[in-house]
């Protein structure tokens, strides 16, 4: 906010300085020793002091206008905004043209008291003056806009009805930064006890929040704060904001930290470039965790604290990038939340237009990859206070925020409420899974990727947990994705989840087994298609042929049979020719790739060996299928 603050106090100093350099507007000798202390008062910063004096000079003479006003101005620097109006107000009704700057000053605070109506006046009034300084002419036309856009939103309110979380969250302390994993069963957020601020969290039971718990004594420490943080989808990676650390390069740096077992790996500073000696903070992880979005006044942005992101490469996170003016101001842009959807950013800002102080704002990817002009969440989700910290729910209907003027249980207490259909995101589930060995049923760590099979690159790539064989991941509605998850010495598993239609809300819940490499297991490649009564490879197939190549590179002495079913629909030597082709495909394409022949046959099936009745079209689809087949190791 470099911009509003100088402006305020250039306003509140050019005052001052008029008041001792010029002639007052009294005579009263006790009036005028008063104000001359209130000077020197506000020379050594000693503000409620000068308040005093200045309220005693008026008491001397109200109608000392020069008093009125610094009496004004100092109120305003002090954030008490209904006594900085009375005074302002009181200024202007001695004399109209008493100093010009007092309409831009009164249009502010008015904007702060959520008094639209009479700070579109005053602004208008500050404007019709010529000559003013460009920034003073800027910012009264920032605030206008403000104005405007309040009387226009407090006609229109939006649907907001917030709900307290809890005692099983809230306390007496100030909780505020929620963040939930994409099943919604852990939330993690800032608790501050005697200007402390750590980490705890609370596990979903039944439909219900635990007692919150200290997150970790490798996390959290007694010395330093801890806060603004970003979990990732399936909760083993935390983000978070560390200050004046002895491990940091700034004043506020980056960490990350792993989730291992019951329990958080130490945090790791994420260095240059993104932590600077500067200040970055407030981090933001997308979906499949490679492009962090944060809050740095580094050199190169729009204002204050601009909103950035870097993307993770081979060598490491990338250069940061300035997000652009269709997000960042030349005021301040702070609490970023990615949606996992990729494509909705969630911030709070200063200098779009809205109710006062900080509000929230959603932006959306355009179709050419570029962030959209923001568009503020509407009253009265703000406010004219600040509003910031707002984060989701994966499959996007819930937000989670913080307030301290809600009737809590004391301080900021967290609260969720249903978000207005017309700023929630795109449709999102997940899938979350557990790995296991098909004969023990032992819980395997084994590596797990899911790609967007039209475009055929990744969208998650990690390890299921090494304890539970755990994963989640989550998903857009639109798309088609094939999960792949190998491991050594196991056929590798397949799935297939088609979005493309996709309006539900029930979440992918899976087992994948891993059978181990033997004689006579096989995998049912479900990512592999052909169009109806054909045997063409259709260009979606890509990814999963690269993966049956892969396997067989690592696995050189592995002999295997592809496999071609159809369901009962049609004739049966129709069937039995068109499995066969298909089989042929899928051999070929891997001959084509540097897989030798003498290690491959194909064969087809037709409808011999259905494994579901082909009594319904879901049933008949799964009999319709490519296998993979071991007959030699």
């Amino acid at each position: 906010m470099k911009v509003a603050l100088a402006l305020l106090l250039s306003l509140f100093l050019s005052v001052a300085a008029i008041a001792q350099q010029k002639l007052y507007s009294t005579n009263n000798k006790e009036a005028l020793k008063y104000i001359s202390a209130a000077n020197q008062n506000i020379d050594d910063h000693m503000y409620d002091e000068a308040i005093q004096n200045l309220n005693k000079s008026l008491e001397e003479d109200s109608k000392f206008i020069d008093a009125r006003a610094l009496l004004g101005d100092l109120y305003r620097m002090k954030r008490l905004y209904k006594q900085a109006i009375e005074q302002y107000t009181k200024t202007i009704a001695l004399n109209p043209e008493f100093n010009r700057g007092i309409y831009l000053k009164l249009g502010e605070v008015e904007i702060n008291e959520a008094k639209y109506t009479e700070s579109k006046q005053h602004l208008e009034k500050y404007l019709t003056y010529p000559g003013a300084a460009p920034d003073s002419y800027a910012y009264a036309q920032k605030l206008l806009a403000d104005a405007k856009f309040s009387i226009q939103a407090v006609q229109h309110p939006v649907p907001f009805k917030p709900i307290n979380v809890g005692a099983e969250i809230n306390t007496a302390y100030d909780e505020y930064l929620p963040v939930a994993t994409a099943d919604e069963s852990v939330l993690i957020f800032t608790r501050k006890i005697n200007d402390n601020e750590d980490f705890y969290k609370s596990d979903k039971v039944d439909g219900k929040w635990s007692k919150a718990t200290y997150l970790s004594n490798q996390i959290n420490t007694d010395k330093y704060n801890e806060g603004a943080q970003s979990i990732s989808q399936d909760g083993k990676y935390l983000f978070f904001t560390g200050c004046n650390r002895p491990d940091g390069l700034g004043r506020c740096d980056i960490y990350i930290a792993q989730k291992r077992g019951d329990d958080w790996a130490k945090p790791i500073d994420l260095s240059p470039p993104v932590n600077t000696p500067g200040w970055e903070s407030q981090p933001s992880i997308n979906y499949d965790g490679r492009t962090l979005y944060f809050v740095s006044n580094r050199k190169g942005g729009y204002g204050g604290y601009d909103i950035w992101k870097s993307t993770l490469t081979d060598k490491g996170w990338g250069e940061p990038e300035n997000l652009g003016p269709n997000i960042n101001t030349a005021y301040n842009e702070q609490s970023p939340f990615i949606h996992p959807d990729d494509s909705t950013l969630y911030f709070s800002s200063n200098g779009w237009p809205g109710l006062g102080s900080k509000d929230l704002f959603v932006s959306r990817m355009g179709k050419d990859g570029k962030w959209q002009k923001p568009e503020n969440l509407g009253y009265p989700i703000n406010s004219n206070g600040d509003e910031g910290g707002l984060s989701l729910t994966a499959n996007g209907d819930y937000a989670f925020f913080s307030s301290d003027n809600l009737n809590g249980f004391g301080g900021y207490d967290i609260y969720t409420f249903e978000l207005p259909v017309n700023i929630r995101p795109h449709r999102v589930t997940y899938v979350k899974g557990h790995v296991k060995d098909a004969k023990t049923q032992e819980p395997l760590e084994a590596a797990v990727e899911i790609i967007d099979l039209q475009s055929n690159t990744p969208v998650y790539q990690d390890y299921s947990g090494e304890e539970h064989g755990d994963f989640l991941a989550t998903l857009t509605s639109g798309k088609n994705y094939g999960l792949n998850i190998s491991k050594s010495g196991y056929l590798f598993y397949s799935e297939n989840f088609s979005l493309r239609n996709y309006k539900g809300t029930k979440p992918f819940d899976i087992i994948a087994l891993l059978s181990p490499i033997e004689v006579g297991s096989k995998v049912i490649l479900k990512n592999i298609f052909f169009d109806t009564n054909k045997f063409d490879l259709q260009a979606e197939s890509k990814a999963e042929l690269s993966k049956m190549i892969d396997f067989l590179q690592m696995n050189k002495t592995v002999r295997v049979e592809v496999s071609g079913h159809t369901d009962n629909v049609g004739q049966h030597a129709n069937n039995q020719t068109l499995s066969e082709n298909r089989a042929k495909s899928v051999y070929q394409y891997l001959i084509n790739h540097g897989i030798a022949a003498a290690r491959l046959v194909y064969k087809g099936y037709g409808e011999t060996q259905p494994i579901a009745p082909n009594t319904t079209d879901d049933d008949k689809a799964r009999n319709r299928r490519t296998e993979f087949m071991i007959i030699g190791k």
